[in-house]
């Protein structure tokens, strides 16, 4: 009887689901329209993922905002356990964390003030300018990478809703095709593309590389195959950035 009822019980709790965790998701709650605050609420195409991931995983979403440029520290000292910002998969990034599949596919945008589009017509025409960039970001490491990054003035801001303000200051500023798009629709500032985006990136959700990091990024990684499969995350592209940004363009 007893080697029954002990039976009995592990079977039940073999059947039991496993135990909600709590993912720490780090944002800047200033990249519009990404992840933004509006009527002291915090929303965005970041927000709307990371909640639909977590009702496919059963975990709990925690939101933890902050300046951009601090979200990387705050991985790697274990304050978060994942960052959805637009962060770009880069070399050095994949030396320190494991990442999930993409799911937004971009480029690097130049915009500028209304008028100025024939002027400031792409990186190229960035020399002598003064310009401003996400502090921290994939596109800061752009510009600097340039070959002519000594004759561009870079000035960095902590959103790109600083950015915007900042073109009564400075020639033009640097961030994603997808976000450009929307932070001109939404500006009170007459802001216009200049040239072609440039520089194509992946942005995807980084975790520490340890145990278990990589075994978060893998229940994470298997929602967002769940999220494309069954359109979920191409809703959520056309609620926020009136397209689907979640596939590669050739493969559109």
């Amino acid at each position: 009887m007893r080697k029954t009822i002990l039976t009995a019980i592990l079977a039940v709790t073999t059947a039991l689901p496993a135990a909600a965790e709590t993912i720490r998701v780090g944002m800047s709650g200033s990249y519009f329209p990404f992840t933004f605050t509006r009527a002291d609420e915090l929303q965005g195409f970041e927000v709307d993922l990371m909640n639909a991931i977590g009702e496919e995983t059963g975990d709990d979403i925690e939101f933890v905002t902050m300046s951009f440029s601090g979200l990387i520290g705050a991985l790697e000292s274990n304050r978060i356990d994942t960052i959805a910002n637009q962060i770009t998969i880069t070399p050095e990034r994949e030396e320190k964390f494991v990442f999930t599949q993409p799911y937004v596919y971009d480029g690097a945008q130049v915009v500028v003030k209304a008028g100025n589009e024939d002027e400031i017509t792409g990186p190229e025409s960035l020399k002598g300018r003064t310009v401003a960039v996400n502090l921290g970001s994939n596109f800061e490491e752009l510009l600097r990478d340039l070959p002519y990054a000594d004759q561009i003035d870079i000035r960095t801001y902590d959103s790109n809703i600083e950015q915007d303000t900042a073109l009564g200051r400075v020639d033009a500023f640097v961030m994603d095709r997808v976000s450009s798009a929307q932070v001109i629709k939404e500006s009170p500032l007459p802001l216009a593309l200049a040239g072609q985006p440039f520089d194509e990136i992946r942005n995807a959700l980084p975790f520490r590389d340890d145990e278990a990091g990589r075994a978060m990024r893998d229940r994470v990684d298997a929602a967002i195959t769940t999220l494309k499969e069954n359109g979920t995350l191409a809703e959520i592209s056309q609620k926020w950035l009136d397209s689907d940004v979640t596939v590669p363009a050739d493969a559109e």
